[in-house]
């Protein structure tokens, strides 16, 4: 069973920056496309950035294009989210997990990592 563990989230002024990471449990990381999600309070998860498994193609929201980067680390198992210049409607618990389907699919999402942008 695959499973993800979010950190790097905190509280963080507007235009602010913070560097969230996403660990793996399992070396197949490195086969997988992967994809960072963010659900505000009262929302719907949404999906903000993917990466494919060699980090040659990448995809954002437009709401985060321009101010977000998704990289990956696969001799670290490790998935990252570069957030800069933050906004208050970017708080969220943001979570990682590879797409429906795939062999790295987390059915149990991880506890996410709480972002709070505000003064």
């Amino acid at each position: 069973q695959v499973q993800f563990v979010e950190s790097g989230g905190g509280l963080v002024q507007p235009g602010g920056s913070l560097r969230l990471s996403c660990a793996a449990s399992t070396s197949i990381f490195r086969f997988c496309a992967m994809e960072w999600y963010r659900q505000a309070p009262g929302k719907q998860r949404e999906l903000v950035a993917l990466i494919s498994h060699q980090s040659s193609s990448t995809n954002y929201a437009d709401s985060v294009k321009g101010r977000f980067t998704i990289s990956r680390d696969n001799a670290k198992n490790t998935l990252y989210l570069q957030m800069n210049s933050l906004k208050p409607e970017d708080t969220a618990v943001y979570y990682c997990n590879a797409p429906v389907g795939s062999t790295c699919y987390a059915t149990s999402w991880g506890q996410g990592t709480q972002v709070t942008v505000s003064s």
